[in-house]
């Protein structure tokens, strides 16, 4: 079961970051993300709403407010700050790859902090599935296909260091959402602890904007039709369905090998590439897709 919604996780989020991608690109990273971030608690809101009658989870503990809004700070509000700046500056493909850094991260920070252990091939599984995703996604494409040059985009030192930090903020996200959902009985639901995360995420974009006073930019946003509806639909696949999805994985799954799983994202941006952006997918691209599915298969008990 842990196993097939860590895969529905990663087609979530691979087809949402199309549709995040293209609306950072026409208004900028902080208006997306507060419009995302408000349509996915309007989503939550009303979820919640039809299934316990109320419009946030108040029954659950004060340590999983608490955990659960540290998270959403950390992961939401900081890691996808950068992930989207990194989004416009290197494109899905190259980010993604260093968002997939983010498993070991996770599985050491887990081994640290919520004594969690790891087999030996289990490790051994982590790098062979980064091993497969790198080698497809540092392929720089060379010549031409029978229909036009391929497209070679430029790796920055800034974009990267956007990366990376939205990998450190999704790895220590997921590692302490899995300490605000875990009780003594189970876990907490994983709707309503996406809910809380995001809740904490959407004050902080609130203040970031009150601050720099930049609410300007959020309604030229707001008349951007195309960025609108993208940023909308994407906040429905990715942090309504795809980030629950996360969590939900996680009461199966340890924060280590759920983040590996989810590290076989650029493996399905390939074809999008291929119909998309018209991309040739070489025989290189499809021995790192292999390798990286191999990586999983050793994952699993």
């Amino acid at each position: 079961m842990g196993e097939l919604i860590a895969i529905a996780t990663v087609l979530c989020w691979t087809v949402s970051v199309q549709f995040f991608e293209v609306a950072a690109k026409r208004v900028g990273s902080v208006p997306v993300n507060i419009i995302r971030i408000g349509s996915a608690l309007v989503y939550f809101s009303i979820l919640l709403y039809c299934r316990e009658g109320v419009l946030i989870p108040v029954n659950f503990p004060l340590h999983a407010w608490i955990y659960l809004g540290v998270s959403g700070v950390v992961g939401f509000f900081i890691g996808d700050i950068f992930l989207f700046k990194a989004l416009v500056e290197l494109g899905p493909r190259i980010t993604m790859l260093v968002q997939s850094l983010a498993a070991p991260t996770a599985a050491v920070i887990g081994w640290v902090f919520l004594q969690e252990t790891y087999l030996l091939y289990q490790w051994f599984g982590m790098f062979v599935t980064l091993a497969g995703v790198s080698l497809v996604v540092l392929e720089k494409n060379k010549g031409k296909t029978s229909t036009q040059k391929l497209h070679v985009r430029r790796i920055s030192l800034r974009g990267v260091i956007f990366a990376v930090s939205a990998m450190v903020g999704q790895a220590g996200g997921i590692v302490i959402s899995k300490l605000g959902m875990q009780t003594e009985n189970g876990y907490l639901d994983p709707f309503a602890s996406t809910q809380i995360r995001a809740l904490a995420a959407f004050v902080c974009f609130v203040m970031l904007l009150s601050a720099t006073n930049k609410w300007g930019g959020v309604a030229s946003a707001i008349r951007d039709r195309k960025a609108v509806s993208c940023t909308v639909t994407g906040a429905a696949i990715g942090p309504f369905i795809g980030v629950s999805l996360s969590l939900w994985t996680l009461q199966f799954l340890s924060a280590g090998v759920a983040s590996t799983f989810f590290s076989l994202i650029p493996i399905c941006i390939i074809p999008f590439s291929v119909y998309l952006h018209k991309e040739h997918v070489s025989v290189r691209a499809i021995l790192g897709a292999v390798i990286a599915v191999l990586g999983v298969y050793m994952l699993m008990p």
